[in-house]
């Protein structure tokens, strides 16, 4: 009987799969705000680079999967960001149930409570069944948080201060962000229980960190194969650094004004609230407040929550409510913090609390499950996949295609690059042209086009190869192709 412990976890993990496979696009799709996907599903399937800042670490984990074989190349590399979040959920699980810390040590109904209550909330369960960063990163949120609550300074611990610093790396190497769960990683690792500065443990972890972000060699590496996807094409420093940092992006924290913040506001605490539902969130408040205690689990929680939500609410991006997901996490500790604290009394009393508390939590996941399937479905939205089937059927040989929003672009990308369709045509991103970067891979991807000698521009391109017919493709409500004849 001493496996019982490990049941929870894996038919937690299982279930939890089982959800995000039924609701998983079967194909490229645009569906949940999923427009990245064709370029991260390109770049990882092309040994590519990925838009800045790289996402060295995803790409990686992407190219893994996308050698499974079953089902689309698309497909493949969703189950990536599905494993990914069932991972993210065993991790509150495991928070809530086994740290020591954990005023709910032990209790094994508030784990799976906030693991459920994290697992299929909208937000990571849309992100569960398409191709996206965002699960990679909320599961390592989560085992940075489960790093950050180990105790340290203690004989022994060397390994998993390493191991704390390697996943922090490796993080960064996925998203930026990452670097507002560093603070509490490292205080967490260098503070011994006598309330000691460690030296020997935050080496030890600054050491894994340099460690892990040798992940970011792996870009310059896959550049100096002339990818058809190389952002940036990091074969120089200074290329490498204006990847990495996201400079591209870097104006989204300037441009919202304070009075702007405070404008959008209630739209993301509404989006955050309704994650949960009012029992999920009275549950989280109880643990918040009812069961507060200055312990490690309750400040590492509060200053998670309260840095992404401040990063959501000032980056000035159309979903940026996508970085609320770590900040989710930290409200389904506290709903299991809760839960906890509302049983515990009553068990003492009556000893059938435990089953009716599992039965109500059954049926209100079961209503959850009813509400939200249709809500994160992926399956039916067939947008991009359309898309593309028209570009092969319509497309004129030889041409040159132009294509200037992300949706557009990202969709020729998987259709010519990924997939190897069409490979007549001369894929160009018009809003990319003015980058040398980009015109020195277009120069390597299509050595038989003329190129201009100087300035990449649609008409410039034109002209240098008038026997070509040209293209611009696009998507709004409809399908728009527009082609012209060559001469």
């Amino acid at each position: 009987m001493k496996y019982r412990k490990f049941l929870p976890p894996v038919l937690l993990a299982v279930g939890l799969m089982a959800v995000y496979l039924g609701t998983m696009a079967p194909g490229l799709t645009w569906a949940n705000d999923g427009v990245d996907g064709g370029a991260l599903i390109s770049a990882a399937a092309t040994g590519g680079v990925a838009h800045p800042s790289g996402y060295p670490t995803y790409l990686l984990l992407a190219s893994l999967f996308q050698a499974l074989p079953v089902g689309t190349l698309a497909f493949r590399t969703h189950l990536l960001s599905g494993c990914m979040a069932a991972l993210a959920a065993l991790m509150v699980y495991f928070t809530v149930t086994e740290l020591p810390s954990s005023p709910a040590h032990g209790n094994r109904v508030a784990g799976l409570a906030a693991a459920l209550l994290f697992g299929l909330s909208p937000l990571l369960w849309s992100q569960a069944v398409i191709s996206e960063v965002y699960t990679l990163h909320a599961f390592f949120c989560a085992l940075l948080l489960w790093f950050a609550l180990q105790p340290a300074g203690q004989d022994g611990n060397q390994w998993l201060d390493l191991g704390a610093g390697v996943v922090g790396g490796l993080a960064l190497g996925n998203h930026l962000t990452s670097v507002f769960l560093l603070p509490p990683l490292f205080l967490g690792r260098a503070l011994s229980s006598q309330k000691k500065w460690g030296w020997p443990s935050f080496g030890r972890t600054l050491a894994g960190l340099a460690t892990g972000l040798l992940v970011y060699l792996a870009l310059p590496l896959r550049a100096l194969g002339n990818p058809a996807v190389n952002w940036g094409n990091p074969q120089t420093w200074q290329q490498f650094t204006w990847l990495v940092s996201g400079e591209l992006y870097q104006g989204r924290l300037a441009d919202l004004t304070l009075a702007a913040a405070a404008a959008r506001l209630p739209d993301l605490l509404e989006i955050l609230l309704r994650q949960l539902e009012l029992p999920g969130l009275l549950l989280a408040l109880i643990g918040l407040i009812y069961a507060f205690k200055p312990s490690k689990l309750h400040l590492v929680t509060l200053w998670n929550f309260a840095v992404f939500v401040t990063f959501a609410l000032l980056y000035a991006s159309f979903d940026s409510y996508m970085y609320l997901i770590p900040a989710l996490l930290s409200l389904a500790v506290w709903a299991g913090i809760g839960l906890n604290a509302l049983m515990n009394p009553a068990l003492k009393y009556i000893r059938v609390v435990k089953p009716v508390i599992m039965v109500v939590m059954c049926i209100f996941l079961a209503g959850m499950l009813m509400v939200r399937w249709p809500q994160v479905d992926a399956r039916p939205d067939q947008r991009a996949e359309a898309f593309a089937a028209q570009i092969v059927q319509e497309v004129p040989a030889n041409a040159l295609v132009f294509a200037a929003e992300d949706w557009d672009v990202f969709t020729v990308w998987y259709l010519h690059y990924a997939l190897g369709q069409r490979p007549d045509m001369v894929v160009m991103a018009s809003d990319l042209l003015h980058f040398d970067w980009y015109d020195q891979t277009l120069r390597s991807t299509y050595p038989q086009v003329s190129w201009p000698d100087d300035l990449f521009w649609p008409q410039t391109v034109i002209a240098a190869n008038p026997a070509r017919p040209v293209c611009t493709i696009s998507w709004t409500q409809a399908v728009q192709i527009n082609c012209s004849p060559a001469p």
